[in-house]
């Protein structure tokens, strides 16, 4: 073989394992994707179907209802439009409250209940994920009449 195409050989090698790097990269890259869904996109049923996604909005006020194991609990998460029950098992943070922000990640049950893995509460008293605040001023406009 010529110098000129073991070099090919080399260049076309060299593409071909820089291709199946960029596929197992965004391979691993869409199975970690996880979108937000707001209460009112899940009840419309704009919600993914076994993948894992974050739900946020307000905890409920009156919602929150503790297991007698200590460990599991259930709230509904609203946001001013739509609500969607939530169980939970593990310790809740610190700042987790009724009335205040609250997002969720896992998964959505067939009975409409959201199966959270990890739950995450709003840390100050300003903050909230652009995608939730933007969600709950929409749902306060459709409630306004």
């Amino acid at each position: 073989m010529k110098p000129r195409h073991q070099r090919l050989v080399l260049v076309a090698a060299a593409l071909g394992a820089l291709a199946v790097a960029a596929a197992l990269v965004l391979s691993a890259f869409r199975k970690n994707l996880v979108f937000f869904i707001t209460p009112s996109q899940i009840q419309s049923g704009e919600a993914p179907h076994g993948r894992a996604f974050r739900i946020g909005g307000l905890v409920e006020n009156g919602s929150l209802r503790r297991q007698a194991d200590g460990v599991t609990v259930s709230f509904a998460v609203t946001d001013l439009a739509a609500r969607v029950r939530v169980t939970y098992r593990g310790i809740l943070p610190d700042l987790f409250k009724e009335g205040k922000g609250v997002v969720a990640q896992g998964r959505l049950l067939e009975g409409g209940v959201f199966v959270a893995d990890q739950v995450l509460a709003k840390h100050d008293e300003n903050y909230m994920p652009p995608d939730a605040s933007y969600a709950l001023k929409q749902a306060a406009k459709v409630a306004q009449p």
